[in-house]
């Protein structure tokens, strides 16, 4: 079986890298290329580097960002953002893209998860899907979030997996950036759905968000607003991770093996001791 997964996502807005939050505001943080090398070091499984202003835009991914942002790239990267056509779709892969995020597009014609499923393998198109709580439900809404598709996110997982999609995204527009937690009822609907691989987007704050969303039915949990401005938070939440029992891949150099943390997922102080053992070597007289 294979390993949950821990994605970082970088959403690009008007040329830079920027935390989302309700699909509404936007803060900027950096450079597109700089954000995903420090995920890259910071020991992410893949990173999903999403054009979120393309659809609106009316124009296509922008695939120069993304040869600079492969370049310093080790993991696999899934891509996407205001792909229309299946030409779209190979410059997107022949641009360093291990996978093809399609949204509004895949909405509007299913068939170009199936013509790239033919051409790239299944594996390779993900089916994005944003949803937000309505009075009727859940409810899909499409173009960066401003257009309400008066459909259900299960029934358009499971038409996405019917259309040849390998992997699903859901991502709530509700909890995005909030830091609460994901939206558990909306994983758990779609999952019933589709059995493809399914990925889940918006809310995290804490460690036990991942847990509760790998819990309810997600193979991996992605998070972009958490993993900024703080060098080991992949690291510290997988190793939290670790220690609730969940089976992942961990490969950094800061494992933080025999860490303790607080209720907040903070760091909690070493024992002095430990710490004198840590600083000092100690060379003992020799003896001849």
């Amino acid at each position: 079986m294979l390993k949950p997964r821990i994605i970082g996502v970088v959403a690009v807005k008007d040329g830079w890298a920027v935390q989302s939050i309700g699909f509404e505001r936007y803060l900027p943080i950096g450079r597109p290329e700089v954000s995903v090398e420090f995920l890259d070091s910071y020991g992410v499984d893949e990173i999903a580097l999403l054009d979120i202003a393309a659809t609106r835009e009316g124009r296509g991914f922008d695939t120069a960002m993304l040869k600079r942002c492969a370049l310093r790239c080790h993991v696999p990267i899934a891509a996407g953002g205001g792909i229309t056509t299946i030409d779209q779709a190979h410059d997107i892969v022949h641009g360093g893209a291990d996978k093809v995020i399609i949204n509004t597009a895949a909405l509007d014609n299913p068939a170009i998860l199936t013509e790239g499923a033919l051409r790239f393998g299944n594996q390779c198109m993900v089916a994005s899907i944003d949803a937000r709580r309505t009075k009727a439900g859940h409810e899909v809404f499409s173009h960066g979030g401003t257009r309400a598709r008066n459909l259900t996110p299960a029934s358009a997982a499971a038409a996405a997996q019917n259309a040849g999609a390998g992997e699903v995204l859901i991502n709530s527009i509700d909890e995005d950036g909030r830091k609460a937690g994901y939206d558990l009822a909306l994983l758990r609907s779609v999952r019933a759905a589709a059995d493809i691989p399914l990925i889940v987007l918006g809310g995290a704050g804490h460690a036990s968000h991942f847990a509760d969303a790998l819990k309810a039915g997600a193979n991996a949990v992605a998070a972009g607003n958490i993993f900024t401005y703080t060098e080991h938070s992949v690291a510290l939440i997988k190793r939290q991770l670790a220690q609730a029992g969940v089976d992942l891949r961990i490969d950094s150099t800061a494992a933080y093996e025999n860490a303790g943390f607080d209720a907040d997922g903070r760091l909690q102080r070493q024992d002095e001791e430990l710490l004198e053992d840590l600083l000092f070597v100690r060379i003992h007289e020799e003896v001849i």
